[in-house]
C-alpha cells in the first residue's frame, strides 16, 4: 500500500470515529434532557418492569420481583409521583426514596 493510500484510510477511519462519538454524545444528551424532566419513583413499578435499583440480589433495570416493590423505581414525569398508586407505600401512593412497606 502506499503511503497516499495508507494516509487516505487513517483519515477515513478517523473521520468514522470522530462521527460516531459525535453521534454517541449527542444520543446522550438527548437522553441526559429527557430525564432532567423526570424522578425516580419508588413503588410503582411492576414485576420486572423498573427502571433500575431492586434491591439485594438484583442487578437493575427489569429485575424487580414482586409489582409495587418499595426499593424498586420507575422513572416518571416530575410532580407525578407521589400522586400514582401503590400497594405497598405507607400512603398508597410512590414516594422519591426507598420505604418500608405497609403491614397489611
Amino acid at each position: 500500500m502506499t503511503t497516499t493510500l495508507k494516509s487516505q484510510s487513517v483519515t477515513a477511519t478517523t473521520l468514522a470515529l470522530a462521527l460516531g462519538a459525535a453521534l454517541t454524545m449527542a444520543s446522550f444528551a438527548a437522553h441526559a434532557a429527557d430525564n432532567m424532566d423526570k424522578e425516580k419513583c419508588f413503588g410503582v413499578s411492576m414485576k420486572g418492569k423498573n427502571d433500575c435499583k431492586a434491591g439485594a440480589g438484583t442487578t437493575c433495570a427489569g429485575t424487580s420481583k414482586v409489582d409495587y416493590q418499595s426499593n424498586a423505581f420507575s422513572l416518571v414525569p416530575k410532580g407525578t409521583c407521589e400522586k400514582t398508586v401503590s400497594k405497598t407505600s405507607p400512603s398508597g401512593f410512590g414516594q422519591l426514596a426507598e420505604f418500608m412497606e405497609k403491614k397489611s
